[in-house]
């Protein structure tokens, strides 16, 4: 059994995305971020950074005592070797994978972040910002878009833990849409995993955990998430 501390947002995505694909055994341990449930000791214990998601294995494959793995690139990477699925089985395929999803970490998920919290959550518009990062979630979905080109998948023909960790960062704030019209490679890929069975019932998870999933945010829960830790 798997416990998985999560929240409905694009990294908490990436671990119900595997775990469904996978049909491994989990439950949920919800994280209300806007609550604060970040900052409680337990949860630090296993994710000091204060961050969701975070992972405890109660059967790992060594059979030992249950491991704990924070950061969601490592969820995903500790997920595809256990279980053997979505990471390749040569090293050569393994270096694919593993470079688009530091891809996705590095730039993908940190840039179209900063877009979002600049178009949709800052108390003030700041042109620059604005602009800055709109700029360049669109150069790295040029990125992805030419990469896709000939491929079903980012790194070919296999679905990966790469895909799973960039899918949910395409174009994810309802608020401030990216144009997706000049990607067309990216448009396809979208919609495949949009349409495969396991991201369904993974983004159906969204208003089970987060009923009010959408609604605005309270001062106090922006207070929350960007940057004040509670007293």
């Amino acid at each position: 059994m798997i416990d998985l501390y999560y929240w409905p947002t694009p990294n908490g995505h990436k671990i119900t995305l595997f775990l469904e694909e996978a049909g491994l055994e989990y439950r949920i341990k919800p994280v209300n971020i806007g609550k604060g449930d970040q900052f409680e000791p337990g949860f630090l214990a296993i994710s000091p950074n204060n961050k969701m998601p975070a992972i405890v294995d109660h059967a790992p494959a060594d059979g030992g005592e249950p491991v704990s793995v924070f950061e969601s690139g490592a969820i995903l990477l500790y997920l595809a070797n256990k279980t053997g699925r979505f990471f390749g089985e040569d090293v050569r395929r393994k270096i694919e994978v593993n470079q688009w999803l530091m891809w996705q970490m590095g730039g993908l998920g940190p840039m179209t972040g900063q877009y979002g919290h600049f178009h949709v959550y800052a108390p003030e518009q700041i042109p620059y910002a604005m602009e800055r990062y709109r700029n360049e979630a669109a150069r790295l979905l040029g990125v992805l878009d030419k990469q896709l080109q000939g491929r079903a998948f980012i790194t070919g023909d296999d679905y990966s833990i790469a895909d799973m960790a960039s899918y949910p960062w395409v174009d994810p704030y309802d608020k401030a849409p990216l144009d997706l019209a000049p990607f067309p490679e990216v448009r396809r890929w979208h919609a495949a995993i949009a349409a495969r069975p396991a991201t369904q019932r993974a983004y159906a998870l969204t208003k089970q955990v987060n009923p009010d999933a959408g609604k605005p945010m309270s001062d106090e829960e922006r207070a929350l998430l960007f940057g004040k830790a509670p007293a």
